[in-house]
């Protein structure tokens, strides 16, 4: 009996690379509407990606990435040839993703959901003044920074890896809170929680030193406070090949520094 083929949606960052690797791809092996599509395959970036899950967040639908932009380090390298085996054969890794919960000066809430990171920094020349509790108990008086974050183990290789955080395992059931830049305690590089924990901040003198929050690249302006924890229900499913699998990357990454 011959397995049915997937029904591939491609969808791309707009770049020349992408759509050049579009048009070919869709020759190759047909082109169906994102609805109606078993895989999307998403040609870009990391960011692109990103975007893909959230759009197709909640969905039930899997994406595939192929690297037609810069790092790709969440993405499968890319080829014209095979691309149905590829994918039959890929191991799929299932993202729950943040929930932020954000109160402004004016007293509005604003909510959004963030795949890589819930980050909050200083809007102006002055350090940012800022209370962490974690599930309803104050673990940090004051942090005096530029800023800090909430990053899930998909998005610990972004941000978060840049302002000097942890790299998370895929399925580690943890998440890194990681200031930037504190100023005091200076000692201070953050935390692993359990990815049930939620974290709460309180902006301190917001009125002197505001401070903006985003999930990802829904940004909220001049918070109050800011609530963050993982999603009970919203997941995104990534495809990836099990030569170059999301583990082994990060082993990789690892022993790189």
């Amino acid at each position: 009996m011959t397995k049915k083929p997937f029904a591939l949606a491609f969808v791309s960052s707009g770049t020349p690379e992408a759509l050049d690797a579009l048009a070919a791809l869709s020759a190759e092996y047909g082109q169906v509407p994102v609805e109606h599509a078993d895989i999307i395959v998403a040609l870009g970036g990391d960011g692109f990606l990103l975007q893909t899950l959230r759009e197709t967040m909640g969905t039930g639908k899997k994406v595939y990435g192929m690297n037609r932009g810069t790092i790709g380090f969440l993405m499968n390298e890319f080829a014209l040839d095979a691309l149905p085996e590829r994918i039959g054969a890929a191991v799929a890794e299932t993202i729950r993703p943040l929930e932020m919960e954000a109160t402004t000066m004016d007293g509005e809430t604003a909510k959004a959901v963030a795949i890589n990171e819930v980050a909050l920094w200083r809007q102006s020349y002055q350090t940012a003044k800022i209370r962490i509790s974690v599930d309803g108990k104050e673990r940090l008086e004051e942090l005096s920074c530029d800023g800090v974050m909430v990053a899930t183990p998909a998005g610990s290789t972004a941000y978060n890896l840049s302002a000097h955080g942890p790299i998370l395992p895929l399925d580690a059931p943890l998440l890194a809170l990681t200031p930037v830049s504190p100023f005091r305690p200076r000692a201070w590089r953050g935390a692993l929680l359990p990815n049930r924990s939620e974290v709460r901040f309180d902006i301190l003198e917001p009125g002197k030193r505001p401070v903006n929050a985003a999930a990802d690249h829904t940004e909220v302006k001049s918070v109050q406070s800011v609530t963050v924890r993982q999603s009970k229900k919203a997941t995104a499913t990534l495809l990836f090949d099990p030569s170059h699998s999301w583990n082994e990357r990060i082993l990789k990454e690892q022993f790189r520094y």
